[in-house]
Order: structure tokens, then sequence, then C-alpha cells
């Protein structure tokens, strides 16, 4: 296939063809050999010439089960037209980073990108919606025990996937899975960002870094930092931070084992220290308590 002959996927074609089989996201590679501009039958040989670089969490083959299941979600009507007669190969984000140095072309080192950009967007979003999810899943479930109410059902999850379309920003519980810092970072900072007045953080175990998030507080907001202790290294930190920054308040305190964020008025228990944030799998939930309680 000609460079010119290629088709153009933007970011929701792409976002349309990543699946979740086996608990992870995955592009299968029928979609990938059309999107790198090269048949099916090359892609895979080129992963089986380079097979210690494609571990089972990189690629894998659907069995059976999984391919039925995958034909009745999404490709009843079209998956002939496909050629989807042998069962196909999923790929992890990591397994789509390392198709494109096997394959070699600029189109594949092109796409790449913007496969791993619609990823990442996949994540985000999930992520941002996870307490919907499991209130569909919730209403699903009681479908299917009862049998009964099931157009009521039905309206209840049109009107929370209506609610998700308003308003998918509004975060209050989640989880984040082991290495996924920088989503992680980006979640604490805005939060951090969207303070009007007020920030406090409760947590024992600190270093630069829970610092320069503060920094990302908007103007005049006042940040203030509880731990059981200061270090003589933290104290050298935050009188330099200080210098160049607005101020963090530092007080002392034994009386706290878990970690807290509280933005103005609203309070949020955070699974891990900001300074680990996504080293190792953590969830984080908005409490409806007054700040005062923790006060």
């Amino acid at each position: 296939m000609a460079e010119n002959d290629l088709m153009i996927y933007d970011e929701d074609d792409l976002k349309s063809r990543i699946y979740i089989i086996r608990g992870v996201q995955v592009m299968l590679d029928r979609d990938l050999a059309k999107i790198y501009g090269v048949e099916t039958k090359r892609l895979n040989e080129q992963v089986k010439r380079n097979k210690e670089r494609f571990p089972d969490d990189f690629c894998f083959q659907l069995n059976n089960e999984e391919f039925e299941n995958w034909k009745s979600q999404n490709a009843t009507s079209n998956s002939d037209k496909m050629g989807l007669r042998k069962l196909p190969y999923a790929f992890t984000e990591h397994g789509v980073s390392m198709l494109s140095s096997v394959l070699k072309t600029r189109t594949a080192a092109r796409e790449s990108v913007k496969i791993i950009r619609a990823f990442v967007a996949m994540r985000h979003f999930v992520i941002n919606n996870a307490r919907i999810f499991m209130e569909i899943d919730s209403l699903k479930k009681h479908v299917l025990e009862t049998d009964l109410h099931v157009l009521d059902n039905d309206k209840k999850i049109a009107g929370i996937l209506s609610l998700m379309e308003k308003n998918s920003s509004e975060v209050t519980q989640g989880v984040f899975c082991n290495g996924q810092i920088f989503d992680a970072y980006v979640f604490i900072s805005n939060l951090i960002k969207k303070a009007k007045s007020g920030i406090i953080l409760i947590d024992n175990y600190l270093d630069e870094s829970v610092l320069l998030m503060l920094s990302k507080r908007n103007k005049d907001v006042k940040a203030t930092i509880i731990t059981r202790s200061v270090t003589e290294t933290l104290a050298v930190d935050i009188a330099k931070h200080n210098k160049q920054y607005p101020s963090i308040d530092i007080v002392e305190s034994n009386k706290f084992h878990d970690r807290f964020l509280i933005i103005d008025e609203e309070v949020y228990h955070i699974g891990a220290s900001l300074k680990d944030l996504g080293k190792k799998l953590f969830a984080f939930s908005k409490l409806e308590i007054d700040k005062e309680i923790l006060l």
C-alpha cells in the first residue's frame, strides 16, 4: 500500500479500536495492520521473528472464548469482512510501541505515537468515570439477577450516561495502578490547581516533589502541610522553596496515620503519600465530611 493511499485515523477512530480483553486495553493485529499500511500476515511474521521482544504482557493471542465474546460485542456483522478467520493477536500499549521498532517504517513510527496517545486518553476516561462504570455494572447485574423492572433500570443507565457526558471531569473515587506515575501526578496537580482559597495536605512522608506539586496552586491560595516531623533535609527544602514561591506553612502532628488532601472545603482520602504516587497500586476517594473533623 502506497503512503498516499493510507487512511488518516484521528484520535476517536483509534480509541474505537481499543478493547478491554483480559482486563487490559489492547488493539487487534488486523486493525494495527490497516493503520500501519501493512498486511496482517507480515505484521505477525515480524512479531514471531522478534518473539523475545513481545512477552505476554506486550502481545497475546485470543482464545476461542475471548474471540467469540469480542465478535458478539464488536464485530458480529463485519467479522468476515475483516478477514478474521484465525484467532487474532492482541497488543497492549507496550506491544504497540514495540511494533513500530520491528516494522521499521515511517508510517508505523508516526502512527504509533498517535495510538499511544489514544491509549492514554482511554485510560484517563476510565479513571475519571470509575464510579459511574461501577454503578452501571451494578445495575446490569441487578437486571440479570431479578429480570424485573428492565425498562426502569435501562432508563437509570441512560441517565447515568447522560450525567457522564455532562460532567465527566468530576472525580470522586478511583484507583491508580502500579506504574501510573504520571497519570496520578496529573490528577493531584489538577486538584491543587482548582483550589480557590486553601490547601491542607496531611502526609507523614514528604520530599521536594511534594513542594513542587503545591507550587502549582493558584495565586493567593494558602498552603499548609501537616506532618509527623520535619527532618533537617525537609526544613532546608522548605526554606529554599519559600524564598522562590509563596510560602508553605508546616505544622507538626503525630495524630494522623492516613493521608488526606483538603481542597478548600473538600476532603480527599489518598491511599499513598504524594511523593510515591503511582509507584504502587493505590485508591483515592472524596469524603463527604466536614474538614473540621480532621483539624
